[in-house]
């Protein structure tokens, strides 16, 4: 019998918050290659697979591991941080298996920007705020498209949860604000987000930058930027108001 090779994500940090059907695959597994720089190894506790960090493998040296595992007849999963459509380089690895001919699943995960957002305490749609996520990164070794900068996506004042830039935050502040963002735009980094070491600093595009390199954080972090984060008092969700019908309730 042949399985599906299982790309699964892993959740932010947490055991607790992988997917029930997340740990079942953990569980039934005969091979697993994670991410073992991001993962925490916490999840593979009392597996039974035969287990490879992928921290030092190269792409070729992962995919020999899942082809050989699944033509064996083995169940293989590939255990990536979070969620694996955000930032998960899935895309070459699920090509390499098509050009194989081999059989591939997609299991979500809990991403790290929602793990962030709950650190904050924060609801990143506030009603006559925004009603706009941006999933983003600033350009580095891997490049943006120019229409993607940060620069241009400030122009559209909606919350930004910003991946792979903890240790550009000088930048990532300088390019919002370049952009239009004022200065005093709520911003926060949320390192580790719900690990036991899960840290948090709150501030504005004028100082997080400086906060974040007082505190130490230089990676695994997530950027949360908008006016989402202020604690002014908002607009309450129609949803709700007694005035409001939908298909459940009639207006009051």
């Amino acid at each position: 019998m042949t399985h599906p090779v299982i790309f699964l994500g892993a959740g932010p940090g947490d055991p607790e918050l992988l997917t029930l059907k997340g740990r079942r695959l953990l569980d039934e597994a005969d091979v697993i290659v994670y991410a073992g720089s991001l993962v925490n190894p916490a999840l593979l506790a009392g597996v039974q697979a035969e287990i490879h960090d992928s921290a030092g493998m190269t792409l070729d040296e992962v995919l020999a591991v899942l082809i050989a595992a699944q033509r064996g007849g083995k169940k293989a999963v590939r255990l990536h941080t979070g969620d694996p459509a955000l930032y998960g380089a899935i895309r070459e690895q699920m090509q390499r298996l098509d050009l194989e001919g081999i059989g591939y699943e997609v299991v979500p995960g809990v991403s790290s920007a929602f793990a962030a957002a709950a650190a904050l305490k924060a609801e990143l749609t506030v009603p006559e705020i925004t009603q706009t996520v941006i999933f983003t990164r600033i350009g580095g070794r891997t490049a943006v498209p120019e229409a993607e900068s940060l620069r241009r996506l400030a122009a559209v004042r909606a919350s930004m949860c910003i991946f792979l830039s903890a240790g550009m935050m000088e930048q990532v502040a300088a390019e919002l604000m370049a952009g239009g963002c004022p200065p005093e735009t709520p911003a926060a980094v949320v390192e580790k987000a719900s690990w036991p070491e899960q840290r948090v600093v709150r501030g504005t595009l004028a100082d997080i930058a400086g906060k974040a390199q007082a505190a130490g954080i230089r990676k695994t972090a997530m950027i949360v930027v908008g006016q989402a984060l202020s604690d002014e008092e908002t607009a309450a969700s129609r949803l709700y108001d007694a005035g409001f019908s939908h298909e459940y309730r009639s207006k009051t």
